[in-house]
């Protein structure tokens, strides 16, 4: 069992899912808190909940995904500008989408961005393996000249 769950930790996405959950949770459960506690049903005040939530769990997840899931070292300002990047692309998809669903849909808020959630983590791993945090390939051994006959 110990082997099996090294195996499955060895696994780049494995990772990447464990700890996209954990963020995830720590994000939704600071949204569901703004939302239903400190901004409460004024106007708009789903999508302060949605900006002060993703501030705090973006740097969480930088944290984390750099650590933890790409194991990567190098300039952290680089790596932080680019993954805020990705994390751009998702809150703009996030903020176009969610007052879609909520106010067109009729969606309640908590499902509807459940549901952009999914969507997200996929751009997510995508954007931060190819970008983020992508390392030039070091280039191949190179090859002694064959002896010449």
């Amino acid at each position: 069992m110990v082997r099996w769950g090294a195996r499955m930790l060895a696994d780049q996405r494995v990772r990447f899912l464990i700890v996209g959950a954990v963020n995830t949770v720590v994000a939704y459960v600071l949204f569901a808190v703004f939302t239903r506690w400190v901004f409460g049903t004024s106007p708009g005040g789903y999508l302060l909940s949605l900006a002060l939530s993703y501030a705090i769990a973006i740097v969480l997840a930088f944290v984390l995904y750099r650590r933890f899931v790409f194991r990567v070292s190098g300039n952290v300002v680089i790596d932080f500008v680019r993954f805020v990047g990705v994390y751009a692309l998702t809150i703009t998809i996030n903020f176009v989408a969610l007052p879609l669903l909520v106010e067109a849909l009729r969606v309640p808020v908590l499902i509807a961005q459940a549901l952009i959630v999914i969507v997200a983590t996929l751009i997510s791993f995508f954007g931060h393996r190819s970008f983020s945090f992508r390392r030039p390939t070091p280039p191949a051994a190179q090859q002694p000249p064959a002896p010449r006959s």
